[in-house]
């Protein structure tokens, strides 16, 4: 368990310092930055994740003895028992970012959101509808459930590909003569 727990902790904790290196940066303050840091933290996250699953997985098989299997079953529940971990701290970073660091990233969402449908050519009343619904969902509670729910899926895809990798089966013990 305190393997799972320490790399989830160090998933969410990369996660956070991108989101605050983006933050100190500027990009979560102005709707035409916005976009670079989706991809910019999309792409640190995709990495932080790769890497940290990795590492778990790989810390916990080393926890048993090489006479012990370690298939893709035990490695593919070590890699979503790291990434439960990462999503709920992560959840609860995202919660304290929304609702007390950075309030008015929902604000630049709904700015930069509002820039893409007046690009597209929507009407003014229809941009007020979608404008309306965003902001129905966009709040910090219910983006953080969606977050979880996201590091959760994520997370799972990562670690069934790295399971397929990070598997072992049981050595044979040798007996001395």
């Amino acid at each position: 368990m305190k393997t799972y727990l320490t790399y989830g902790f160090y998933m969410a904790l990369g996660s956070a310092l991108v989101v605050f290196a983006l933050y100190f940066l500027g990009y979560h303050s102005e709707p035409s930055k916005l976009g670079t840091a989706q991809v910019i933290q999309s792409v640190c996250g995709l990495a932080i994740g790769v890497t940290c699953t990795v590492l778990g997985v790989k810390a916990r098989r080393a926890e048993l003895p090489p006479t012990e299997d370690f298939g893709y079953g035990r490695a593919l529940g070590a890699g979503v028992m790291i990434t439960l971990f990462a999503a709920l701290f992560g959840t609860v970073f995202n919660y304290v970012y929304a609702a007390f660091i950075n309030p008015n990233l929902i604000e630049v969402m709904v700015q930069a959101q509002t820039a893409k449908f007046e690009a597209k050519g929507l009407s003014g009343e229809q941009i007020e509808r979608a404008v309306g619904m965003m902001r129905g969902i966009m709040k910090p509670a219910i983006q953080s459930a969606f977050g979880f729910i996201a590091g959760m899926f994520f997370g799972t895809l990562i670690s069934l590909v790295t399971a397929a990798f990070l598997k072992r089966t049981a050595a044979d013990e040798v007996v001395a003569a």
